[in-house]
């Protein structure tokens, strides 16, 4: 992982302070293009950057590695975990994962592998009545929709449909998503916005003709279709997803609890 700027994070919002860490220490892993089994700076370092204390520092890295993107070695420090083969590994279900939703770039730091991202078309526009029930705002508020292809070292996997409330977020607009991860975008809202619980249902299907174009199927493979209505840190409708998975590159996991 390669050192960057320090930065103040802003304690405003509804999650505690090492889980804002945690987030940003996410986004920049990403961005320094980081690989399973890097190292990552020091405690002290890192709580230095962050604008931390090492409490909280200590905190943050713990809570990912609860979530599998880090772990521990004795007296050697923090490292990426390790990572199925490109080949094999198959992508994830966007739900909550202890006390946030996992998006598709905080997946491809966990395993190690490069996301790249071909935007299909973006636009911000009316809602509908059905979306406007859904992400509880007005019939006709501007939402921003977008559709990309993603793919994992190379490797096609999913075709994403996002509708957001544009107020949350103005500056969707103006993001190039090819590049920009969209959950790390929406850390940089005032106020932040951050996914926390999911509406999560998945179907099988036989894919569609754009889909088979899209998605490379040349077989019998199906699609399963996940359809997310992700909720932020006060509960409020943030994100409405359907996505279309190769069903030979997608693996549904969930834990269920009472």
């Amino acid at each position: 992982m390669t050192d960057s700027s320090s930065r103040t994070l802003l304690d405003d919002t509804a999650l505690p302070l090492y889980e804002q860490v945690a987030a940003r220490l996410v986004d920049d892993i990403a961005a320094a293009g980081s690989k399973a089994g890097d190292r990552l700076p020091s405690e002290r370092v890192l709580a230095d950057r962050y604008g931390v204390s090492r409490v909280t520092m200590r905190s943050a890295l713990g809570e990912l590695a609860s979530r599998g993107v880090i772990e521990s070695s004795p007296a050697r420090g923090w490292f990426l975990t390790g990572a199925d083969s490109p080949a094999s590994a198959a992508a994830p279900a966007v739900l909550p994962t202890g006390r946030s939703v996992q998006g598709f770039a905080d997946y491809a730091v966990r395993h190690g592998l490069r996301v790249r991202t071909r935007v299909l078309e973006s636009a911000v526009r009316a809602a509908t009545v059905g979306e406007a029930e859904q992400l509880r705002v007005a019939p006709g508020a501007d939402l921003f929709e977008m559709r990309r292809l993603r793919y994992l070292d190379d490797l096609v996997v999913v075709i994403e449909h996002n509708r957001l409330p544009l107020a949350l977020c103005p500056q969707l607009a103006e993001t190039d998503f090819s590049a920009a991860s969209l959950y790390a975008t929406l850390r940089t809202a005032d106020p932040a916005q951050f996914p926390r619980v999911a509406d999560y249902s998945v179907e099988a299907r036989q894919p569609t003709a754009e889909e088979r174009e899209l998605l490379e199927i040349s077989d019998a493979t199906p699609v399963l279709v996940a359809t997310q209505l992700a909720f932020n840190q006060e509960g409020r409708p943030l994100e409405l997803t359907v996505a279309s998975y190769r069903g030979d590159r997608y693996r549904f996991r969930a834990s269920i609890t009472d």
